[in-house]
């Protein structure tokens, strides 16, 4: 799958789990009621964190978001965790960025910060923030419009990003599990699943099906939330 087609389904997933983080009858006191800056801000992480199994690709797409620093970081976790599709594509792995991200958040914040920033980093290049041939400007825009995602987010209450990352995490490989190579989900086991509905990345099925029906997922979903919120709003003042 693409970059912009795993950022496509991060966003989605949050903006389709969001319900269920507020629900009192599923999560009791853990339910989090959150606010649609909120809502907005775990969709960011949860398109960000839809690109982290990535990381293992030393040439990926996201391998370039910040300059030789994350090639080099991303050849060497490729080198970890077994190559391109091993380690990173995993259950395990989705989860401990969820546990990560959630201790960054709650006693680390400047740690807290830092990730955001990588992640929303990672998440523009995916979506096809770049200058084609001009890798500096395109890592300075990056950096830039990263930089100033955690300037908006810095005040908020960011408790629940950690189920925003490990749901981005499973988002992605869900759509990996869809071509025929598929992913290790249950790594260090071998085995691997795959269910090849779309046999070649970035062909026809992906273009032409896969990213409209997300792009449409996600507009339905985001102004679901937005009328939910206005309505919220209404009845309360009444």
């Amino acid at each position: 799958m693409m970059g912009k087609t795993h950022a496509l389904s991060g966003a989605l997933a949050w903006l389709a789990a969001a319900p269920v983080l507020g629900s009192e009858k599923l999560l009791g006191s853990h339910a989090v009621d959150l606010s649609a800056k909120q809502l907005l801000a775990g969709a960011v992480v949860c398109a960000g964190a839809a690109l982290l199994p990535d990381i293992d690709h030393h040439n990926g797409r996201i391998a370039n978001t910040f300059g030789p620093i994350t090639k080099v970081f991303c050849k060497y976790v490729g080198k970890v965790s077994g190559g391109h599709r091993q380690g990173t594509h995993s259950i395990l792995f989705a989860v401990l960025m969820g546990f990560a991200m959630t201790w960054l958040a709650t006693h680390f914040v400047y740690g807290w910060w830092a990730a955001l920033f990588v992640i929303v980093g990672f998440g523009l290049r995916g979506i096809g923030l770049d200058f084609e041939g001009k890798e500096p400007q395109s890592a300075i825009a990056d950096c830039v419009l990263a930089g100033l995602a955690v300037y908006l987010m810095h005040d908020l209450d960011m408790g629940f990003a950690g189920y925003a990352v490990a749901l981005g995490c499973l988002a992605h490989l869900a759509g990996d599990c869809l071509t025929p190579r598929g992913c290790p989900l249950l790594w260090p086991i071998p085995w691997r699943l795959d269910v090849p509905l779309v046999p070649v990345t970035d062909g026809k099925v992906e273009r032409w099906v896969v990213a409209p029906v997300l792009t449409l997922g996600v507009a339905v979903l985001a102004m679901r939330s937005v009328l939910g919120d206005i309505g919220a709003r209404w009845l309360t003042r009444g």
